[in-house]
């Protein structure tokens, strides 16, 4: 066996299975589970409709590439969300569709590293994350090197702080904007910074945008990576790949679609490695996705069951616990009153609500765990769940006052 796979750890929810085993619920409360990131929101209709219709196309091998017509509505959403050029933009080279971001976020990785250097190369990635992003690293015979997002800098990375010798040895920086868990957004300036860096010490930048349509000021819709080297003039977007995923945006997890963007030179390679990857998305879910990435209304829609659920579940917590708005996402990033284990643990044994300790979702870093003393809490869950969610969490922080 790959003996990289035992330096895998175990997942977090894993963990958190663990955690709550031996202990006993009340029974009389019906379970709410805030732990997971998966949308309950309804799919799309017209998006079924789309994917119920294409059921003749099953018939046909599905090309790794995808559809043009599928590359042609991405690069339209990018136009139209991101204000991408249609000039700097050409399907055939810059747009590849991937069966999720998850699956491409960790293959992108077995792709673009090399292994064949006098030093072990980095992958930076930050902290809490994506557990997604360390596995990549470690099968790619790469090492991971985390940078804490703390609440001292907003949750923010202070990129700064990171010497010219780690940056010498990074191959790939992943950077997750708006965050999970946090919810924190990256601005243009720190994007552009990134940018100018990867340029100089010549490494490739996988922004994690999956979340970017989760936000709350229709004015002020998050920045992306591809934008941001458009407005510097960085129009062929060299060592800069973007990842983005209709599972938030649309409600549709179970579809398992998104796509990459950006480097042509890096995309040509990813494509030639998912070529044997065997990873092509199904004729019909191409055509679903077609319909999904052409329609920004249901998007609307969604960011307004999400702000209904922050405001109501925000306004029974925030009289007993400092809790925020987080600046995009569905997650609350709770800082908890006692032990996140211990939290999490008691808050199940005495109200039926499942929340994920934010120690599950980073790494011990020279003796700091910058998840310690936080909770995962994600909105996921009909308006009303939430809501009963929020009022028994505020009887338990009750309880330890």
């Amino acid at each position: 066996m790959n003996p990289d796979l035992q330096r895998l750890h175990p997942y977090p929810f894993e963990k958190l299975t663990a955690l709550k085993s031996g202990v006993t619920p009340p029974a009389a409360l019906k379970h709410i589970p805030l732990s997971i990131g998966e949308p309950k929101h309804a799919a799309p209709s017209f998006v079924v409709d789309a994917l119920v219709g294409a059921m003749d196309k099953l018939n046909t091998y599905p090309l790794t590439k995808g559809m043009p017509e599928l590359r042609q509505s991405i690069a339209n959403w990018l136009v139209q969300r991101f204000k991408l050029t249609t000039e700097s933009l050409d399907i055939e080279k810059h747009i590849l569709p991937v069966a999720g971001t998850r699956e491409a976020l960790f293959a992108f990785a077995q792709a673009v590293i090399d292994t064949e250097t006098e030093q072990t190369p980095l992958v930076l990635m930050p902290n809490p994350f994506y557990q997604i992003y360390e596995g990549a690293a470690f099968l790619a015979g790469a090492e991971p090197f985390y940078y804490d997002t703390t609440a001292e800098n907003n949750y923010l990375p202070d990129f700064d702080a990171i010497t010219d010798d780690v940056w010498q040895r990074c191959q790939l920086l992943y950077i997750c904007s708006p965050g999970n868990p946090t919810g924190a957004v990256l601005d243009t300036e720190t994007l552009q910074n990134l940018i100018t860096k990867a340029q100089q010490f010549n490494f490739i930048i996988a922004s994690d945008e999956c979340y970017s349509e989760l936000y709350f000021d229709e004015n002020q819709p998050p920045v992306g990576l591809l934008q941001a080297a458009q407005e510097m003039g960085h129009t062929d977007y060299r060592n800069c790949i973007i990842f983005h995923s209709l599972s938030k945006r649309s409600n549709l997890p179970g579809l398992r679609s998104g796509f990459v963007a950006g480097d042509a030179d890096v995309l040509a390679n990813f494509l030639k490695y998912r070529t044997y990857h065997g990873c092509a998305l199904p004729p019909t879910h191409q055509i679903a996705s077609i319909a999904a990435w052409g329609d920004e209304e249901h998007v609307k829609q969604n960011r307004t069951f999400y702000k209904e659920k922050f405001k109501a579940v925000l306004d029974i917590l925030q009289p007993v616990i400092d809790v925020q708005m987080p600046a995009a996402s569905f997650y609350i990033w709770l800082k908890t009153p006692i032990c996140e284990q211990e939290f999490a643990k008691q808050l199940f044994a005495t109200q039926h609500v499942t929340v994920l300790p934010g120690s599950y979702l980073s790494r011990d870093n020279n003796g700091f765990n910058p998840g310690a003393g936080h909770v995962r809490m994600a909105l996921v869950a009909p308006l009303d769940e939430c809501i009963e969610a929020a009022n028994r969490i505020k009887q338990f922080i009750e309880s330890l006052n």
